[in-house]
């Protein structure tokens, strides 16, 4: 059995950790923070947990965190983070990172688009946490950058292309929907249900969502080539889930059966990617609950432009599940561990 501590316990991603963890065999949830509900029980705060996690917030420093557990998620925003883990790390801990902190490999750009950074040392050792692709480095690693939402949505949906150089990079567009969940379990005018409600609008166009450069990041890592994308989020009145739809030109000699076997060989033993029948397209309530990500595709043999869809849970495979996915390789378990659960429908 692995001890392990939820820094962070009060979001929503800290509550899908704690849920998902507690009827996990190989864990005992030993620890979670919140300085916000300091000495209550989690089951008091969320009572969807209730005689499922038997422990209370606490607000502990990083010295007596790793006092109560052997494995950390830190699910704490950006900045933060980073002033954690180091402590964590020289203390013998292992730990999946929720923020954005260690996902971008170069410190300019991450400084660019969020603040300044305390642990640059730490940039190099950290591996990011998308398991179908990074799966044996992430099994050796001792700090892992988790993905944010977006960004794995749009990767797994486009790896097989890149990796092909099946489409032409300079003309990719991703046009992703969240949940509101996305935008975190803070007050916020724009999450009102008022606000929300009965309604669906972009946001952060123009380059202007800091998931922009992390996709980038590995979009050309995967080409092997410099790409940039459009990229457009928008906020649907839903709670959980993303939808992406991702466009690209063609390159001569891909065509429908070429395609369908690269997607078949990259993904076809993996255990959360569900790859689906031609003309039957992903859905945000067929995923909803569950760590699978749906993917398929279609040909506009018009434009010559393949377009792919994916589906997620912006919680699960895009935050808590996919940390729980990452831990399971770290701790040497079996990946999908904790995770087998069937998407909520309706």
């Amino acid at each position: 059995m692995v001890n392990v501590g939820i820094i962070g316990g009060s979001g929503y991603t800290g509550v899908e950790l704690a849920r998902i963890l507690c009827n996990h065999p190989q864990v005992n949830i030993t620890v979670a923070t919140s300085r916000q509900f300091v000495g209550l029980p989690l089951a008091s705060v969320f009572p969807n947990l209730k005689n499922l996690v038997d422990i209370t917030f606490e607000d502990a420093s990083p010295k007596e965190l790793c006092q109560k557990a052997d494995f950390f998620f830190t699910a704490v925003p950006h900045k933060t983070a980073m002033d954690i883990v180091p402590e964590l790390l020289s203390s013998g801990k292992k730990v999946v990172d929720l923020s954005a902190d260690f996902r971008l490999q170069d410190i300019t750009t991450y400084e660019e688009w969020y603040q300044p950074h305390t642990s640059p040392h730490l940039i190099n050792e950290a591996v990011y946490g998308l398991p179908e692709i990074y799966r044996e480095s992430i099994s050796k690693s001792d700090l892992v950058a988790n993905p944010g939402c977006y960004p794995t949505s749009i990767i797994l949906g486009l790896a097989p292309l890149l990796k092909a150089g099946a489409i032409d990079i300079t003309s990719i567009i991703a046009d992703s929907k969240s949940g509101t969940t996305g935008a975190g379990r803070s007050a916020s005018v724009g999450t009102l249900f008022c606000e929300v409600h009965d309604g669906f609008r972009p946001y952060k166009v123009g380059r202007s969502h800091r998931h922009t450069p992390e996709i980038e990041q590995e979009l050309s890592s995967l080409a092997s080539e410099k790409v940039i994308l459009t990229f457009t989020p928008h906020l649907l009145p839903i709670a959980r889930g993303i939808l992406s739809t991702v466009y690209g030109t063609l390159k001569p000699g891909f065509n429908q059966s070429v395609i369908t076997s690269l997607y078949e060989e990259m993904y076809s033993s993996e255990p959360f990617i569900r790859l689906l029948d031609d003309d039957i397209f992903p859905a945000t309530q067929y995923v909803r609950g569950s760590n699978f990500c749906d993917i398929s595709f279609k040909i506009d043999a018009a434009t010559n432009r393949i377009i792919v869809m994916t589906a997620i849970d912006n919680v699960v495979k895009g935050a808590a599940g996919q940390a729980v996915q990452n831990m399971n390789l770290m701790c040497g378990f079996s990946e999908a561990t904790g995770l087998d659960i069937v998407p909520l429908f309706p």
